[in-house]
């Protein structure tokens, strides 16, 4: 999968779902272009924040189906990454208390060698700069 898988931020899934009017064309053709492109990744960090607006699991799961979006897990070494850049933030006077999503979505994306479609680019380039972006 590496060189030719995209790792889906939530965000960007959470702007086609919802039809966010300010995000929805960007994040739509985004996704399109790398579905032409690559496979499209998910993993369990960004399944569940999408799947806060959702009432049932069958719902979630008409609307980023399996034969679509390969699920991969969280690779263990992207954990540890995770904390790494964690510890890194709190040096840097980061308030949070414990790791945010993005630094394992982040992880994940730099471990696997996977582009990360996002349109939240910062924290990315900062905690890991060797992630190839997808961002407007």
């Amino acid at each position: 999968m590496p060189g030719n898988g995209y790792l889906i931020d939530s965000n960007v899934l959470l702007d086609v779902l919802e039809e966010d009017p300010s995000w929805f064309d960007w994040s739509s053709q985004a996704l399109a272009i790398a579905a032409d492109h690559g496979t499209l990744v998910i993993n369990p960090v960004i399944y569940a924040e999408v799947s806060i607006g959702f009432e049932t699991i069958e719902n979630l799961e008409a609307l980023l189906p399996k034969t679509e979006f390969l699920r991969a897990p969280l690779p263990w070494e992207a954990a540890f990454l995770a904390g790494k850049c964690f510890v890194q933030y709190r040096r840097q006077g980061g308030l949070r208390r414990s790791p945010l999503p993005d630094f394992f979505i982040g992880a994940h994306a730099a471990v696997e060698g996977l582009m990360l479609v996002t349109r939240d680019a910062s924290r990315y380039r900062t905690y890991f700069p060797s992630v190839r972006l997808v961002n407007p």
